[in-house]
């Protein structure tokens, strides 16, 4: 049985203009008019792999609630729903930036209506919350399919195997494909790291978390002084310069992240230490990045292939980064070089 609450109180009135099906426009897009994500409400068909976006969350399908982590803006729990294993995100007010919390839920939608392999795909999203899911904090969940337990950041830091050069190429090359997706699409990601890319059971990275997201008009570039940017957050160790000084958002800043997230796949260290605000200074003023030069894994062939390709990433002119789709023909040209002793 669906959830007894009216489904014109699921959503704000502009997520259902009719009751067959309604349109949405996130207010995180640079202009909130016209169409941006369709939302059927409608019975589940067989499959909730193959329905697009739904209002409607029946929580009396939900089963064996179990947590999987927790963070800034909400929780996430691995439930059964309709048989099926799917993740659930509560997204919580935060009580020093209610503003922010809102704009992060709804930022979190701005892909929903996307399908790609490498991107987690959401399933169903409300503003309404039972007590015994929520509380009086939650501002409302997301039903999202269940990729797995384990995120990049656990693979690169906390596996004890051995990650060679054809797995993290392989990993960067579904990064990539994500962004290339989301990038023809008009959709900046702004929080790529590690901990933001879930690893499948078959080993297939797909981006998660649009908690910071944006959807620009037709690929132009918008000004973080803008009011609709007023939730921009991101990691500060992976934040591009051109957002620490307060300028234009584009697709480039999302290629800055994947510069520093492949630093790290190849190294499997931490990219910078020391004080936080050092760092951010640092990054603006004197172009601080990540070490390569005196790295004897980036002494081999591929090895000084891969500091030219990072230093383009993460150039502190977005200009000269390359796009998505410029990046992939240079990750295949990486793989050819991959051997098993290729960083020897």
């Amino acid at each position: 049985m669906p959830s007894p609450i009216p489904v014109t109180r699921l959503l704000p009135r502009d997520f259902y203009p009719s009751l067959d099906i309604g349109t949405f426009s996130s207010p995180l897009s640079k202009h909130s008019h016209g169409p941006s994500l369709q939302v059927p409400v409608q019975r589940l068909p067989d499959s909730i792999a193959s329905r697009r976006v739904s209002s409607v969350i029946h929580w009396k399908q939900l089963r064996s609630v179990q947590p999987v982590g927790s963070g800034g803006f909400g929780s996430v729990y691995r439930v059964e729903y309709f048989g099926e294993t799917v993740a659930l995100k509560v997204v919580k007010k935060c009580t020093k930036n209610r503003l922010a919390s809102r704009q992060s839920f709804w930022a979190e939608l701005n892909a929903a209506q996307l399908r790609h392999r490498n991107i987690v795909r959401v399933i169903a999203a409300t503003t309404c919350v039972p007590a015994d899911v929520g509380d009086e904090s939650s501002i409302g969940t997301i039903l999202m399919e269940f990729v797995g337990n384990q995120n990049l950041q656990q693979v690169i830091y906390g596996g004890a195997e051995a990650l060679g050069a054809e797995r993290w190429l392989r990993y960067s090359t579904d990064i990539v494909n994500g962004l290339r997706f989301l990038h023809s699409h008009s959709i900046v990601h702004l929080d790529i790291k590690p901990a933001n890319v879930l690893v499948s059971g078959e080993d297939v990275c797909k981006i998660a978390d649009f908690g910071c997201s944006l959807k620009l008009d037709h690929g132009c570039e918008l000004s973080v002084i803008s009011p609709h940017l007023s939730h921009v957050c991101g990691t500060y160790t992976h934040r591009p310069p051109e957002l620490l000084k307060g300028e234009s958002v584009s697709p480039k800043a999302d290629i800055f992240s994947f510069g520093i997230t492949l630093w790290q796949l190849i190294t499997r260290e931490l990219p910078y230490t020391g004080d936080r605000q050092h760092v951010l200074y640092a990054v603006v003023a004197h172009s601080l990045r990540p070490p390569v030069q005196d790295q004897p894994v980036f002494q081999s062939d591929l090895g000084r292939l891969c500091r030219t390709l990072l230093s383009r990433c993460w150039s502190g002119d977005a200009r000269i980064r390359p796009s998505a789709e410029e990046l992939l023909p240079q990750l295949e040209q990486l793989k050819s070089k991959a051997t098993p002793t290729a960083f020897t």
